[in-house]
Order: structure tokens, then C-alpha cells, then sequence
């Protein structure tokens, strides 16, 4: 998820427990070798063992719709140890379908195999290879057809968004049409696609026969529902949802992540992304996302969330809550 799901906010959702495994933004391949520095810059988490602090596994994807350049590239990538390497074949944006990559590879299964065999032959057996598709572009009638392109060219694992590239993010998402797909192929496969509750991920999980979800917006939305998802497949786990006074000492560790690592200029806007995606989820989030929406200024904001920390801790102070105090405003 471009722009979105970035080392920062992989940071923080790992830190809260129930990911298993993290997928980075994609890296654009077109008609060079990229240097190391460009694979490092976009998934920094190449410098610590493909891992992140909280240390789950981060692959590191590409996307591109030539074989070879895609499998130089892959060579390259891997000897930089990445926990695995991941295709996309699933990007709807307009401007990586004009140039061929993305969901727009789904209307030739063929160029998909070539991709997905140079790449397997370019990095080390040992090393992961997945992919993650859509059901087609304007249609599904050649998601089976693709998916096996997929597994034939030598994937390890398959992740199906469950939406054609036309689809787009409009609800719903057809599972059901992911249990075709690993009914066909020998390899495993992963769910995608609107599950933003502990009820859609059953109801996935039930309508696509698959054991594995792939979370994206839902897990930015709500940073508890990998946990929440996996308490609810164990009866003996306690069923507590994440609430906003989990949430509010994460948004601060990501303030002072954003403002450790980004440019200057893209940090206030990324704390009101994030806000944005939280309050469908949380009422206390809308309310922070109106205080902070037109300030820039790194140091009100500091200001403001310290204020909210500190709040937060005269309603109910407790040794959990008071480690929240400890962050440094470094953006003053």
C-alpha cells in the first residue's frame, strides 16, 4: 500500500502484536538495475535482518512487467536478505497500469509465468518467492488461469486480493472465488480483501477455505485486529479488543518515528493519514483529527499530544498507561 503502509506504520502495527509477516511497498522496476541504496531506502528493514523492531519478517516487493530486468533486480535484492521476495500483479493505479505492471499482467498469464520463473531462478532456493494477485482486471474469468501462471512459474505462496483491478476497493470482496483458485493450485494461498472485523475474517476464512488473511486497510484502521483475529481462533485467549488507550501511546511512538525519520515537510500530513483511517474506528480519534487538521507545525502538535497523553493519564492512571510519559517530544 503505497504512500501507506510504510517502515514507519510497519514499526508501530508490529509492535502490537498478532502480524506474523509484513510485506513492503512495492519497488518500481523498469529498465535498470536499481542500486542497493533504493531497495534499503524503501524497505529500511534490509539493515536489521528483514525484520522489524518488534521482529516479524518484512518480504520485500517488486513490481515491474519485464522478466528480465525484474529478475536482475530480484538477484540484487537478495543477496541483501530479505525474509522473502513478493511479486505484484494486483496494483489497480492507473498510472502503473499504463506502464504494464500491476493488475494490468493479469490479462496475460503467459508474461506472468516469465516473471515469476526468471525471478525464481535469479535468488537463492532457500529464499521465499510470492506473489499477490487480483481476481482479473476488468473481469475474473482468468483469475484460475493466472493463478496457476503463478504456482507453474515456481511461487511459494499466493496472495489473492479477493477484487478485480475494475472492482477496485468497492465492498464486496468475492472470496468464494479465492476458494476456486486454491482449489487449483498446489501452493499455498492467502485471503485479501475487506476484512476489517474479527466477524469478516471468519467469514473469510470460512468462504475461501483459507487458514492465512492478508490485512491491509483494516489492520491501519484498527492496529488490534491481528490480534483480536488470532485470540478469536483460541478459545482460552482473552477476547479484549485493542481500545484507544492502547492506541493513543502507539500514535505517539509513531509521531516520534515520523519525525525521527521522515522529511520535514510529509510529517504532519502522515499523523493525519494515519488519524484519518483510525477515526472509522475510533470516536477518540475523530475528535484528535479535527483538533490537529490544519496544523502543520511540528511543535503544536507536540504540544497537543502531550496534552492528550497526559489526559489519558489523570482518567486512569495505571503502570501501563504512565510509560506513555517517557516519549520525548523531538519534533519542539
Amino acid at each position: 500500500m503505497e504512500g501507506l503502509l510504510d517502515f514507519v506504520l510497519r514499526d508501530i502495527l508490529t509492535r502490537v502484536g498478532g502480524i506474523d509477516r509484513c510485506v513492503s511497498e512495492f519497488i518500481r522496476i523498469t529498465d535498470q538495475l536499481l542500486p542497493e541504496r533504493v531497495f534499503t531506502r524503501i524497505v529500511p528493514e534490509l539493515l536489521s535482518g528483514s525484520r522489524t523492531l518488534a521482529g516479524v519478517p518484512v518480504r520485500a516487493q517488486l513490481l515491474g512487467s519485464d522478466p528480465v530486468c525484474l529478475a536482475e533486480n530480484a538477484g540484487r535484492l537478495a543477496g541483501l536478505g530479505p525474509a522473502g521476495i513478493d511479486l505484484n500483479f494486483g496494483c489497480p493505479a492507473k498510472v502503473v497500469n499504463r506502464h504494464g505492471g500491476g493488475a494490468l499482467l493479469l490479462e496475460t498469464p503467459e508474461i506472468i509465468f516469465d516473471i515469476v520463473a526468471a525471478v525464481r531462478r535469479a535468488v537463492p532456493n532457500h529464499m521465499p518467492v510470492s506473489a499477490k494477485m487480483r481476481l482479473g482486471f476488468n473481469d475474473d474469468s482468468r483469475a484460475v488461469e493466472c493463478a496457476l501462471a503463478i504456482a507453474g512459474g515456481g511461487a511459494d505462496e499466493l496472495v489473492v486480493h479477493a477484487r478485480t483491478k475494475a472492482q477496485a476497493y468497492r465492498p464486496p470482496a468475492y472470496w468464494e472465488r479465492i476458494a476456486d483458485i486454491r482449489a487449483a493450485v498446489r501452493i499455498p494461498v492467502v485471503a485479501n480483501g475487506e476484512i476489517w472485523t474479527v466477524e469478516d475474517a471468519r467469514r473469510c476464512r470460512e468462504a475461501s477455505g483459507c487458514d492465512m488473511l492478508m490485512l491491509g486497510r483494516g489492520v491501519v484502521t484498527d492496529p488490534g485486529l491481528g490480534w483480536a483475529i488470532k485470540a478469536s481462533m483460541n478459545a482460552a485467549a482473552p477476547q479484549n479488543r485493542v481500545g484507544w488507550p492502547e492506541v493513543l501511546p502507539r500514535l505517539a511512538e509513531f509521531w516520534h518515528v515520523v519525525c525521527t525519520r521522515l522529511d520535514a515537510r510529509s510529517r504532519a500530513g502522515r499523523l493525519k493519514q494515519w488519524l484519518n483511517f483510525l477515526r472509522r474506528r475510533f470516536p477518540e480519534a475523530q475528535t484528535a483529527y479535527q483538533q490537529i487538521r490544519t496544523t502543520n507545525d511540528p511543535a503544536l502538535i507536540d504540544a497537543w499530544l502531550a496534552a492528550m497523553l497526559q489526559a489519558q493519564l489523570v482518567d486512569g492512571a495505571s503502570g501501563r498507561k504512565a510509560a506513555i510519559n517517557a516519549i520525548p517530544p523531538v519534533c519542539a
